[in-house]
């Protein structure tokens, strides 16, 4: 394979890899029951949320429980699959799955990004965002998993060694 799309597997293996422990440490504490998590990945969510003024991951809508469901039963498993795959390299099995993920995910960030930017959130139990400026630091938290997920897309669809479509030879 071109040395072009192999740095883009290695990002893609780097972004799989550092969201098993991401999922695992911090976003199902949205899901899970207070007391099952350590006390320091509590404090840690709560140091994001007052910090970044994100009232998602303290109190959040049912919808985005319903993300983080997604992200615990269908995303999670696929995560070390993917990793392995990119890290391999020339994987050209991962193109459908990958294909899934990323249009799953980014179709969560639009609504997370409308929510961010539209939403009045005075009513909110915990701080959230008040002034553009806190929901464009906000929404720079969650960009990078929606600019990777496409990058990842787009290299599915466009690149040659993904999207090559064999020809059958004629007996």
């Amino acid at each position: 394979m071109a040395a072009g799309p192999r740095w883009r597997e290695r990002l893609f293996a780097l972004y799989f890899l550092s969201h098993i422990p991401i999922t695992l440490l911090v976003d199902l504490q949205a899901l899970l029951p207070p007391g099952l998590h350590p006390p320091g990945l509590r404090e840690l969510l709560e140091w994001y949320a007052a910090t970044f003024r994100d009232p998602m991951m303290l109190q959040p809508p049912e919808w985005f429980k319903a993300f983080v469901c997604c992200e615990a039963f269908l995303q999670l498993p696929f995560f070390p699959i993917a990793a392995y795959a990119f890290l391999k390299g020339g994987c050209k099995w991962i193109r459908t799955p990958a294909i899934i993920y990323s249009t799953h995910v980014a179709t969560t960030l639009c609504a997370i990004f409308a929510h961010v930017l539209f939403h009045d959130f005075s009513q909110s139990e915990h701080l959230g965002p008040q002034t553009q400026r806190e929901r464009l630091i906000l929404l720079s938290v969650y960009v990078p998993y929606l600019l990777i997920p496409l990058l990842i897309l787009f290299t599915m669809l466009y690149n040659p060694h993904y999207n090559h479509v064999e020809k059958r030879k004629r007996k």
